[in-house]
């Protein structure tokens, strides 16, 4: 592809269409500090999957109303698919959170190299139309009552606008900020982490609005919601810009001539990243990671309630199996509350984590990420035992914040290891590693869980086990992060390899000293602080919404 293409047979130039690469190369006078906002937007939207599970419950009353009606006993699965006669039992509802994450992952691995070549813009509007439509589709589900179509429309099709809406800023954030890349990535994956939080109580909210009868709320959000992030991630599409090919911070020394042997020289073919041993230690590190974390968000509310039950709400003598209903559904809005706060030190972690990589380095963030998360998932298995509900939140609160700062410097971590011009590709491979992580946490945690309960361990205690387990995985991904190294020069590529590809994905190499002259020199400016007001204000509703419900945690 180049700037322009030259109509056939007329010899006149085409201009190109709005969507494509070369329409978003960014021009003399642009202020890098309007990507982020951008790439925020699109991240808080599809961020939302880490809160499908306000949808469970009501969806599982459809048919029955206040209780569900459950299928007679023997009904296949495919039965349930298909039927229109009982509710769906909450299970087959959560496999379309397992669906999303898997199709994140394939979607990313599949299409990286096709964003590189079409460009974010092209891949952000794909983005919004897949996971917009997806939550438009499940609302048809839900009003012809056919889980098939809620599987689809927010498992397969919305789990590829996942994929591509997570991947999109990435290579063009790091692109912008080579001299920032962790603060850069955190701003942006920042995002996903804080879905949740404000699409959770919007869609709690749009939900009252509505008959609470049936499903027709459920319905009613999904179709509101869907329409609203189509617009949201549309607007942060088109608000991408890349840099010319060459361009950097005026005054900045790139790192490949500080002598750091961590960061690469050159850049590595996204054909041939998979090929390296590097590739393969930094997938089990992200997966080992991810299964630890995750484990813990899929059962954070019932692990609260398990063990601390009647201390939470001031019986510290009564056991969950003893709560009376009254006594349970405050033991659960407490718990909620809990959820909420790990998000909060999921998202800032995100922030915080990646900017301190900038500094310290991507391996010594990880390391520090495994060391200090095997103590405090040692730490919170023995503040179980010992019932101290303070020491526990706190482990984990900064378990999950190193959780979501995994995800954040993974990104830098690439580009330090593999170069930049193949890095959104390369970490879209790596994201497999979060799929098969999506399937193994929340597994793990719970077959454990159900086995220690079949084997009439307290509800106190059940956890106990598996919090030493999950430091476990973490040791084995300190192993293998401890052994990745810098890469042998025979995988980059020679630099007249390099060429052909600035040319077929932005055209003709251009200097660049005149394409970055004038670009990102108006520092903060009005412009970009309107953009940042505009995803900020959304995020402190959702801080404000969350640290509502906390405080009943400790009231």
């Amino acid at each position: 592809m180049t700037d322009a293409v030259t109509a056939q047979g007329t010899g006149r130039i085409a201009a190109p269409g709005l969507l494509d690469r070369e329409r978003i190369i960014a021009r003399a006078g642009f202020n890098r500090w309007l990507v982020p906002p951008a790439a925020v937007a699109v991240h808080l939207c599809i961020g939302m999957a880490y809160g499908l599970s306000v949808y469970w419950l009501p969806l599982s009353r459809a048919i029955g109303g206040s209780k569900s009606l459950a299928c007679p006993a023997g009904t296949g699965l495919l039965d349930i698919l298909f039927t229109r006669s009982c509710d769906w039992p909450v299970t087959y509802l959560l496999f379309t959170f397992t669906l999303a994450i898997v199709f994140l992952g394939a979607s990313a691995a599949l299409w990286g190299g096709w964003l590189e070549r079409v460009g974010p813009r092209k891949a952000g509007v794909v983005a919004a139309l897949c996971w917009g439509g997806g939550y438009i589709i499940a609302a048809l589900g839900v009003t012809l009552h056919q889980l098939w179509l809620i599987w689809l429309g927010l498992g397969l099709i919305g789990g590829v606008g996942l994929g591509l809406g997570y991947i999109s800023p990435v290579s063009t954030l790091i692109k912008w900020f080579p001299d920032r890349r962790g603060m850069a990535t955190g701003m942006a994956i920042m995002g996903f982490g804080g879905g949740a939080m404000i699409g959770a109580p919007l869609a709690n909210y749009l939900m009252t609005l509505f008959d609470p009868v049936g499903a027709h709320n459920v319905a009613m959000t999904f179709l509101i919601t869907g329409i609203l992030y189509f617009v949201v991630i549309s607007i942060g599409a088109f608000g991408y810009r890349i840099p010319p090919e060459g361009w950097q911070p005026e005054g900045w020394t790139p790192p490949a001539h500080t002598g750091r042997p961590m960061i690469a020289r050159g850049h590595v073919h996204l054909r041939m990243a998979p090929r390296t041993v590097q590739f393969w230690l930094i997938w089990a590190v992200l997966c080992l990671n991810v299964s630890a974390g995750i484990g813990v968000l899929a059962m954070a509310s019932p692990m609260l309630q398990e063990i601390f039950a009647g201390k939470l709400i001031g019986a510290p003598d009564v056991g969950f199996t003893q709560l009376n209903a009254a006594q349970r559904a405050a033991v659960a809005a407490i718990a909620a509350g809990f959820a909420g706060l790990l998000s909060l030190f999921n998202i800032a972690g995100r922030f915080f984590w990646a900017s301190l990589s900038d500094h310290i380095g991507r391996k010594n963030t990880y390391t520090t990420f495994f060391i200090l998360g095997m103590i405090v998932y040692a730490g919170a298995s023995f503040a179980a035992a010992a019932g101290s509900k303070a020491l526990f939140v706190l482990c984990l609160c900064i378990a999950l914040s190193m959780y979501g700062g995994g995800f954040s410097t993974i990104p830098a971590y690439l580009a330090d290891i593999f170069g930049t011009k193949f890095v959104g590709a390369i970490h879209g491979l790596l994201l497999t590693a979060w799929s098969t992580a999506g399937v193994i946490g929340p597994l793990l945690v719970g077959f454990i869980r159900d086995a220690q309960i079949a084997a009439g361990v307290p509800r106190a205690a059940v956890y106990n086990r598996t919090l030493l387990i999950l430091a476990g995985l973490l040791f084995l991904g300190l192993i293998a992060n401890l052994l990745i190294r810098p890469l042998s020069a025979k995988w980059f590529m020679k630099e007249e390899e390099v060429v052909p590809h600035i040319e077929t994905a932005t055209g003709p190499a251009t200097p660049s000293a005149s394409l970055s002259n004038g670009i990102d020199r108006g520092g903060f400016t009005t412009g970009a602080l309107l953009a940042w007001l505009g995803i900020g204000i959304p995020i402190a509703w959702g801080v404000y919404q969350t640290l509502k419900s906390v405080v009943k945690m400790f009231q």
